[in-house]
């Protein structure tokens, strides 16, 4: 094993890394009480990779099941319990408990208890996810022929 061909080729290093408070408001407010985080996103990462804090409100219905066919997404979770569908069954994520799924895997996620859930979801290599979270509910409002192209634009192929 071997690590990957060097990208930086200079001698010295960069001053380039980017901070974040943990007291900046989300870039989500959500009507169902969800919120989300951009820690780090496609265009701050150059396409590396995509973070995003995800906190679900009690019964938040999350995403139901499907695959991605260029991404793959893990879920890290912070605090509370999510219902995460790892291809086979669901199963409980409590504090601490991490999901990998890699391209092509089905996966859903869901908030079923009456507490908040807090959550990191990681997507790499890094998309563009901002506009999928920021319209989805408005396209999935619409539904029909409009809903299907703008997910299958984000990489989502539900089942």
């Amino acid at each position: 094993m071997s690590y990957p061909e060097p990208r930086y080729l200079g001698e010295k290093g960069e001053i380039n890394a980017v901070f974040r408070a943990a007291d900046t408001p989300p870039d989500i407010v959500a009507p169902n009480g969800t919120t989300t985080h951009y820690l780090a996103s496609h265009t701050s990462t150059g396409g590396e990779f995509g973070l995003y804090k995800v906190d679900m409100g009690p019964k938040a219905p999350g995403a139901r099941t499907h695959f991605h066919r260029s991404i793959s997404e893990s879920f890290y979770v912070l605090s509370g319990e999510v219902q995460l569908y790892n291809g086979e069954r669901w199963v409980t994520g409590r504090q601490g408990d991490f999901l990998y799924v890699p391209v092509g895997g089905l996966h859903a996620f869901k908030n079923d208890s009456d507490d908040p859930v807090s959550m990191l979801m990681l997507f790499s290599p890094g998309a563009p996810r901002e506009e999928y979270f920021e319209r989805v509910a408005e396209f999935a409002q619409r539904g029909g022929e409009e809903l299907r192209e703008f997910q299958v634009r984000h990489d989502s192929f539900f089942v």
